[in-house]
């Protein structure tokens, strides 16, 4: 599988939370969707709920709608949404589809309840 490169926004972040060991981490998130669909509200209000309870102030979520951005698909190698993408903290990750198994997002987010 093809990763893609980090910014260097990304890459100075990523760098300064690695040296700054005193603070929580922060997480850098990007949920794209297609249109605003019941399927696509859904994954919105649930990852919005995910992070308000589980990352507190310590999270950015970017909401990109690829109807409006279709080279976005390009670029993040989107393939199916609702897509959830962790830049950050290191490594990147993707969960793809159904937004409401919170468990398995809290997992694969290394974040314990």
């Amino acid at each position: 599988m093809k990763k893609s490169l980090l910014t260097d926004r990304e890459f100075e972040e990523s760098k300064n939370v690695m040296e700054d060991k005193g603070t929580s981490i922060r997480y850098v998130l990007k949920l794209c969707i297609i249109g605003i669909t019941p399927r696509a509200k859904q994954a919105i209000v649930k990852i919005r709920e995910l992070c308000d309870e589980h990352l507190r102030d310590c999270y950015e979520l970017e909401i990109v709608d690829l109807a409006q951005f279709p080279e976005m698909a390009i670029g993040e190698q989107i393939i199916a949404t609702p897509t959830l993408i962790k830049k950050l903290p290191l490594p990147s990750r993707r969960f793809i589809g159904d937004m409401s198994h919170i468990e398995h997002i809290l997992r694969g987010l290394d974040i314990k309840r």
